[in-house]
């Protein structure tokens, strides 16, 4: 079991994603912001963060992952990044040519067995 940090500004997406990682038997602790994100993430030390990168700003989640790799006791939480960027107007604000902290990525809409697999995948408890 891993204790995953959704942070979607999304309800709807928080409570599938909640649903679904619950259901994986997951521990889920949800976040709507990328400042309550970071301020959940320092205190419950999460094993994944599950990030979408367009939240109040269009590159938020970016930014934050960022953050999360900055901060020491997150240094071994592994960030999946979660977006539909790739199909928005955003798509253009996205960085091709810098380093993109996260260990997966998966676009929007996630399917279900997905997204259980790829936190499986990264779901390592004992690392952290």
């Amino acid at each position: 079991m891993c204790r995953v940090l959704i942070v979607d500004d999304d309800p709807d997406f928080l409570s599938i994603a909640r649903s679904i990682l619950s259901y994986g038997g997951h521990e889920v602790l949800e976040a709507s912001s990328a400042r309550e994100a970071l301020e959940i993430a320092k205190r419950e030390l999460p094993h994944i963060v599950l990030l979408d990168i367009m939240m109040e700003a269009a590159l938020d989640g970016l930014h934050l992952s960022h953050e999360v790799r900055a901060e020491p006791a997150l240094r071994k939480t592994r960030v999946i990044m979660v977006s539909s960027i790739a199909a928005s107007e955003n798509a253009e604000l996205f960085p091709t040519d810098e380093y993109l902290p996260a260990d997966a990525w998966l676009s929007k809409p996630v399917e279900p067995a997905k997204l259980l697999k790829t936190v499986g995948e990264y779901c390592h408890p004992d690392l952290v």
